[in-house]
């Protein structure tokens, strides 16, 4: 018999030695890896423990009346249960597909849009700055499908295409919609990733209603390790591409990731009507966030040499008034004309450069979801910055 209990949490390798000393530490803020919400479900205890026993799980079916028959049933419910909750997304007359992440889910569903396109290869597209890692999934296996054409922007090839919307964006946190903007062209497709449309980074202002969305249930709770992600898919045809897609790539999703998640996500739905902040998980989390944020905006603003975006308030449905946006990276600039990324590694602080985002050597995408105290360390470090100018 296994217990997944979700108090005991292991720690990431970036982060391990925060316990004795973080004043010679690399702070590795290059991966979104979300331990800043650790301290919250462990008040939360056994209410989100999973009890497995030995024969359970056994089977590689879970619902062989489904057309995405690896998705365990519970999950299925505690998604659409929450999205109710929420209101960020329709889940009525769409499929689910689970997947190992989001990540395998956009390479699915990129596959299936471009199987499914009368010419090849179907170019691939998104606005700068991008997510960095679009790049190597849409790259790495070098399909005859697709292609990867870079910044949507610039982008006026004729063909089929596929742009990826990110929103809110990462890296810069902005509300995005489509760019290149072909709608009587039968051969425009989008893919709309939502991993971060969640009250706490930013106001819900509607019910999103969109052909393919993605989520992850990494970026919601900070529950990485358990690698799930989940796709809601309007067509039948490509919805069954993306299951067969994952069929070959992974013979469907892990059976205790799913039971976890569809606990943890349940707990998420029962509290997330709570007026206590200790309990409902989204007012936690935007207090969170928002004491981070205002923190880096302190530092910046006494630096007079690096910049953040600003974000405008929106009327919020979750939260019924109107609130900032405080995304879960920080896309962090300068007015020098400098390296960042390699100004920071020499404080021994790892972000992800703004040229894999498809921008410039002057912004670095900082992840806002580390250790409170590694954080802190961060801040610290970028207190004392001076940079040094490039020849």
């Amino acid at each position: 018999m296994v217990k997944l209990e979700n108090s005991k949490l292991s720690e990431s390798v970036s982060n391990k030695n925060i316990t004795t000393s973080l004043s010679d530490c690399v702070v590795n803020l290059d991966h979104g890896d979300p331990t800043a919400y650790e301290e919250y479900w462990r008040k939360i205890g056994d209410r989100c423990t999973v009890t497995i026993h030995g024969c359970d799980l056994m089977s590689y079916f879970s619902d062989v009346t489904n057309l995405c028959w690896f998705l365990e049933p519970e999950l299925a419910d505690a998604i659409k249960e929450l999205h109710s909750a929420v209101g960020n997304a329709a889940t009525e007359d769409r499929y689910i597909v689970v997947g190992t992440g989001s990540t395998q889910l956009c390479q699915a569903a990129v596959h299936a849009l471009s199987s499914l396109a009368g010419t090849h290869p179907v170019s691939v597209v998104a606005a700068a700055p991008f997510y960095s890692t679009y790049v190597e999934e849409t790259t790495y296996v070098r399909s005859g499908l697709y292609k990867w054409e870079g910044d949507a922007w610039g982008f006026d090839k004729k063909g089929p295409y596929i742009e990826l919307v990110t929103s809110p964006n990462n890296p810069d946190g902005t509300i995005r919609e489509t760019v290149v903007n072909r709608p009587d062209d039968d051969e425009a497709k989008v893919i709309h990733d939502f991993a971060y449309y969640w009250p706490h980074y930013t106001p819900i202002t509607r019910r999103q209603d969109h052909d393919i969305m993605l989520f992850t249930f990494s970026k919601i709770t900070g529950h990485a390790g358990s690698r799930i992600g989940w796709a809601l898919v309007k067509d039948k045809a490509v919805a069954k591409k993306m299951v067969e897609y994952i069929i070959v790539n992974s013979i469907g999703v892990s059976k205790e990731s799913q039971i976890r998640t569809a606990k943890i996500l349940k707990v998420l739905k029962e509290t997330c009507t709570s007026e206590s902040e200790s309990e409902n998980f989204f007012k936690y989390g935007r207090e969170m966030m928002k004491n981070r944020w205002e923190k880096l905006l302190e530092v910046v603003k006494e630096s007079d040499v690096f910049t953040l975006p600003k974000y405008p308030e929106a009327f919020c449905n979750y939260f019924e008034k109107s609130l900032e946006s405080y995304p879960a990276f920080a896309w962090l600039g300068t007015k020098e004309e400098t390296d960042l990324v390699s100004e920071l590694r020499r404080q021994k602080v790892m972000t992800r450069a703004g040229e894999r985002c498809g921008s410039d050597k002057k912004h670095v995408r900082v992840s806002m979801l580390s250790r409170e105290d590694v954080f802190n360390v961060f801040l610290e470090r970028l207190a004392n910055m001076k940079l040094i100018k490039s020849n």
